[in-house]
C-alpha cells in the first residue's frame, strides 16, 4: 500500500505509514461513494441518484456526523455560510462547530472554502486549511461533520 502523503511503500493492511506516520486507514478504496436522500411525502428518506437531480453546479453532502448522513445542500449564490448559526445556509447544529464556522465563496475560477477563525478548524482532505480551492471529490470536516463537495 502506498503513502498518500510521501509515497512509501508499506506492507498491506498498514495503518500508518512507517516512514511519515500519515493514516492510511481512510484512504479510498475503489467503489467507496456518496450516498443522497431526501424526505419523501411521509418523512421517510429516499436515496436520490445523484446524476437524476435537475440543478446543475455543486452540492455539499454530509458524509457523517449528528445523523445527517446523506443530508445535501445545494452551493449557491455568491457566498454561503458553514457554521452553528440557524442563519448559516448549511447549519451544523453541533459544539464541535464555531457559530461562524466557515464560508463558501465563489470566484471567476472556481468554489472557495474560507475558515473564519474557527476553534477546530476547517480540514479539506485531512489538511488543515485558511482558504482552499474546492474540487469535486474533496472531503471537508467542519467539527465532527464530514461532507463532500460535489460538481455537476
Amino acid at each position: 500500500m502506498h503513502c498518500p502523503e510521501c509515497g512509501f511503500v508499506n506492507s498491506e493492511g498498514a495503518n500508518y505509514c512507517q516512514k511519515c506516520g500519515a493514516f492510511l486507514g481512510d484512504a479510498k478504496k475503489p467503489g467507496d461513494t456518496t450516498e443522497v436522500y431526501q424526505l419523501d411525502e411521509t418523512g421517510d428518506l429516499k436515496p436520490v441518484d445523484l446524476e437524476s437531480l435537475e440543478t446543475e453546479g455543486a452540492s455539499l453532502v454530509i458524509r457523517s456526523g449528528g445523523g445527517r448522513s446523506g443530508e445535501a445542500f445545494d452551493v449557491k449564490g455568491e457566498r454561503m455560510a458553514i457554521g452553528r448559526s440557524p442563519d448559516a445556509e448549511v447549519f451544523l447544529d453541533d459544539v464541535t462547530v464555531s457559530r461562524n464556522h466557515a464560508t463558501l465563496v465563489r470566484k471567476r475560477d472556481g468554489v472557495y472554502i474560507d475558515d473564519l477563525g474557527s476553534l477546530n478548524g476547517t480540514y479539506v482532505n485531512r489538511h488543515r486549511i485558511e482558504s482552499h480551492k474546492l474540487q469535486s471529490g474533496d472531503e471537508l470536516q467542519v467539527g465532527k461533520y464530514k461532507l463532500t463537495y460535489l460538481e455537476r
